[in-house]
């Protein structure tokens, strides 16, 4: 007589059927062929662009206001929510799981995605809206209402980033967190020690999102950043005292990639699958997320920010997961059946131990600490501003908050199938959705590309004035009524000296 199943492991098998499905049929290919699209589309915008999206981070905000935020500090809020425990845990289980091959799918759908990042928070800054003070915001939600005319798509938009972040992904962040405590607490998760974990960071959490956030903001704006310098000095410093490995390195990752037989025998599971649905989760390009953070920044044209944001991915994908990586995998060159026998973060603790010892173990899981909880507040965030997109009701977001709460716990103590499961699950709902809107949408994003790029060539540094593209729908933020100044000048007046010195430009004569 078969054993029954719990409820649990029914759940696992239901949402792991849901997750292969999602992916093996739909998700890979609308990754893959969007992101194709817009990078001919764009003439590689993610590559002839790099020196752009360096020298926008040093300009000064566009409008002034208390809470008004630059360039430079909407890429900080976006990659605070991208580089999570997805850098960490999320690298070592696709090559735990799919083969070292996964790295290289992880740097291929960066360079691919990253023309996807471009037009998703050009978008969002063309259709953002004014808030208070001189702040702004914006997001799938808001371009799907306005762009296509479609409020009732945007909020179903806002509802998967809802339970993406505020469910899915803080509850994967939650249970990384418990699982880091494994080295240290084998039984950690029938002795109570997950429990305990759930219920102190369900009180940290409420603390900062019932009105505390002031009171720790040392922990994302101080001790974060710092971690994430210190772990990727740790990933060079492992990798410069194995050089000798690096040749092998390579090899284990270009061998495992191209190999098809594998990768014909099992797609769901393969290196190439493994490989976008985690660089998916850590990256985020093309998902919907990071354009909410775009939309704040204030600046002087549309395409400034879509080239920031493309920064943000490259930082994400090819600087900190290849940290990971390279850590991981000089652990499975040089202890390749000790390495097989760990999974997440117990193999990216195991790899550091293997390479600095003892110390590297309380490092990681510190900075797993620091990294998943800063995680779960930066996802918060994005999740209530997508909640008062849908309603302003006090109550709403009590209850939102509540059962924000419920999820971190429930992480916490969850199993790591099911976590995993989740979170792939929402985020695909959420991508899937964002992906064909900025399909749809896309044309308007690549004529305020042409519109840069006429004004770049020109030597004029380009502002955008929403007139100057024929049939773009009403923008709150980009008419000339509305555009005030450029810096501390007059926009007729900037624009009149640029047209003296440059002759006519086009689209602003």
């Amino acid at each position: 007589m078969e054993e029954e199943l719990s409820f649990n492991d029914l759940l696992i098998n239901i949402t792991g059927v849901i997750d292969d499905f999602m992916y093996t049929y739909i998700l890979v290919f609308l990754l893959v062929i969007v992101g194709v699209w817009f990078t001919v589309r764009t003439k590689a915008v993610q590559i002839r662009y790099i020196k752009d999206m360096f020298t926008q981070l040093v300009e000064k905000k566009h409008v002034e206001g208390k809470k008004s935020i630059s360039s430079f500090q909407a890429l900080m809020v976006s990659t605070a929510s991208r580089v999570g425990t997805g850098n960490i845990a999320g690298i070592a289980t696709a090559i735990a799981a799919g083969g070292p091959g996964a790295v290289f799918w992880m740097w291929l759908m960066a360079i691919v995605g990253s023309a996807s990042a471009f037009i998703e928070s050009t978008l969002a800054q063309i259709f953002k809206v004014k808030a208070d003070e001189g702040s702004f915001r914006g997001g799938p939600a808001y371009y799907i209402q306005q762009g296509l005319g479609k409020r009732w798509l945007g909020v179903i938009f806002a509802i998967a980033l809802i339970l993406c972040f505020a469910f899915g992904f803080n509850g994967l962040q939650a249970f990384n967190m418990a699982s880091s405590l494994e080295h240290y607490i084998p039984d950690y998760a029938t002795n109570g020690t997950a429990v305990a974990l759930g219920l102190v960071t369900c009180v940290f959490t409420a603390f900062v999102i019932f009105g505390g956030a002031k009171r720790i903001s040392i922990i994302t704006s101080i001790i974060v950043p710092i971690m994430a310098i210190a772990y990727i000095a740790l990933a060079i410093w492992t990798t410069l005292t194995n050089v000798g490995e690096i040749p092998a390195v390579f090899a284990l990752i270009f061998e495992s990639a191209f190999d098809f037989q594998s990768i014909a025998g099992g797609f769901a599971g393969s290196v190439v699958m493994l490989g976008i649905k985690r660089g998916l989760f850590s990256n985020e390009a093309g998902m919907g997320s990071a354009p909410n953070a775009a939309a704040t920044a204030s600046v002087s044209h549309p395409c400034k920010q879509g080239l920031v944001q493309s920064l943000s991915v490259y930082i994400d994908t090819l600087v900190i997961c290849t940290c990971s990586a390279m850590m991981v995998l000089i652990f499975f060159v040089q202890n390749p059946e000790l390495a097989a026998s760990y999974d997440g973060m117990a193999l990216v603790q195991q790899a550091v131990n293997n390479s600095v010892g003892e110390v590297g173990i309380h490092f990681i899981t510190f900075a797993i600490f620091a990294f998943a909880f800063s995680s779960i507040i930066g996802n918060y965030f994005y999740a209530e501003s997508n909640i008062r997109f849908i309603s302003t009701n006090k109550w709403v977001l009590l209850i939102f908050r509540l059962f924000c709460l419920a999820a971190i716990f429930y992480g916490a103590v969850n199993s790591f199938a099911l976590a995993w499961n989740l979170a792939d699950i929402f985020m695909g709902f959420m991508a899937i959705i964002n992906l064909v809107a900025i399909m749809l949408l896309g044309k308007w994003a690549l004529k305020a590309l042409d519109d840069y790029t006429r004004q770049r060539r020109q030597g004029i540094d380009p502002v955008f004035v929403a007139d100057s593209i024929p049939g773009l729908p009403r923008t709150e933020c980009w008419h000339m009524d509305h555009v005030d100044s450029y810096g501390e000048q007059p926009i007729k007046e900037y624009l009149d000296e640029a047209l003296d010195a440059h002759g006519e430009v086009d689209g602003l004569q």
